[in-house]
């Protein structure tokens, strides 16, 4: 955490309000409805969204019936992804976007629709619609607690900042609330974030910092190396404080570092609450270029005999090397040096020697690292991933029975 950052539980930013609510979505029951509300008018956003060729009708429609830039609602549900539901599943969402339009009292275009949950069975709106009218009722300053309730599903435990920003021209809040746990990769994941202050931020700047640190957290991290549906990530700003940030300032660059950690602890947040997971790796790749780093990277990180080494506690660093050259094709030899928690096994592409036992007992902890250095200089490339448990295996078996 920044210097600048403190945590400090409690409302919302100035200028939002939220609610969370049961509406019959969710199978197992309890709260599957969220409703997100910004009073300021002149409210500023900016959005990120999965890359997945398969989108759900929610980001479809927020994608193109929405402002991104001035989004003032945030209608988000569990229990049902409306993904692969077609043109019904359009329409649901609409509608879920016109009702959530008249709880805010906004215009249609300035609402967002998200989903998570199963893929491919249609979505009740008709229940939703219910939802939305009874979390309009519900809207509070300290509603985010039960809103970041609402759009867990396998989440064993909910994740979410709640922390004042020191910057030179004042103190701003900032909120998020996230949900995640399985079917997550480094190309985004079944992940939802949204992120609320009330500094002063334009349009460019809101966009500009949260691709960057979009790039840095989400995109960074790896449970099972399966790309979601329905993605998406919402940053908006009331201004209700007063406190401007301005392009290219200190302003600027403190607000960045404070959203860059929550981001990035929110995303490791998920990567430790990964279905079953019971240890987190991370890996670092250097060398080549940026694109050759980040290839092998993910490739380490979503290799099923890497992910069950991690979980079993097994310093076998042949399997690190199998998931570099096979990400490397056709480019041996690859004089590739591998560290595991400090302790170079490999170098240059030949084992070294070294203390097997000591290194044993490095990989039994809940986390650790692996550092992978390729011919050349430059690129470097970091991912988050939890290891592969029977867990897993079962909850995902099991998953819509």
């Amino acid at each position: 955490m920044p210097a600048h950052v403190t945590e400090n539980p409690g409302d919302l930013p100035a200028g939002f309000r939220a609610a969370g609510v049961a509406c019959g979505l969710k199978p197992s029951g309890g709260m599957d409805l969220g409703l997100m509300v910004c009073s300021a008018p002149e409210c500023v956003s900016a959005a990120r969204f999965t890359r997945s060729g398969v989108l759900a009708a929610p980001v479809v429609l927020t994608q193109t019936r929405s402002r991104l830039d001035a989004l003032r609602v945030i209608v988000a549900n569990s229990g049902n992804a409306n993904a692969a539901t077609g043109n019904r599943g359009f329409e649901d969402a609409a509608r879920m976007q016109g009702a959530a339009s008249m709880a805010g009292g906004v215009r249609e275009d300035q609402v967002a629709v998200a989903s998570t949950g199963v893929i491919g069975v249609p979505l009740d709106a008709s229940v939703a619609i219910k939802g939305i009218a009874r979390a309009r009722g519900e809207l509070r300053e300290y509603g985010h607690g039960d809103f970041a309730e609402a759009i867990r599903t396998t989440d064993k435990f909910e994740k979410a900042i709640e922390v004042d920003v020191a910057l030179p021209s004042g103190t701003v809040r900032l909120t998020a609330q996230a949900k995640g746990a399985g079917m997550i990769s480094p190309a985004f994941a079944t992940m939802l974030c949204f992120v609320q202050t009330d500094a002063i931020l334009s349009a460019e700047t809101a966009d500009l910092l949260l691709g960057v640190c979009v790039a840095r957290s989400f995109d960074r991290v790896s449970v099972d190396g399966q790309l979601s549906t329905n993605d998406t990530v919402i940053l908006q700003a009331s201004g209700a404080s007063g406190v401007a940030v301005e392009p290219q300032t200190v302003d600027e660059a403190a607000f960045g570092e404070a959203l860059d950690w929550a981001l990035r602890k929110l995303a490791l947040d998920i990567v430790r609450d990964g279905e079953g997971s019971k240890r987190i790796g991370r890996i670092v790749v250097s060398g080549g270029d940026d694109g050759m780093a980040a290839s092998v990277a993910r490739a380490i990180a979503n290799s099923p005999l890497v992910k069950a080494a991690l979980h079993g506690g097994d310093p076998n660093w042949g399997r690190i090397a199998q998931a570099v050259g096979a990400a490397l094709y056709d480019s041996a030899p690859l004089l590739l040096d591998i560290s595991i928690e400090g302790v170079k096994v490999c170098s240059a592409g030949a084992a070294t020697r070294y203390d097997v036992a000591g290194l044993a007992e490095a990989v039994a902890g809940e986390e650790v690292e692996y550092v992978v250095a390729l011919p050349g200089d430059g690129a470097e490339a970091e991912v988050f991933f939890s290891d592969l448990s029977h867990e897993y295996v079962t909850i995902n078996a099991d998953y819509t029975t």
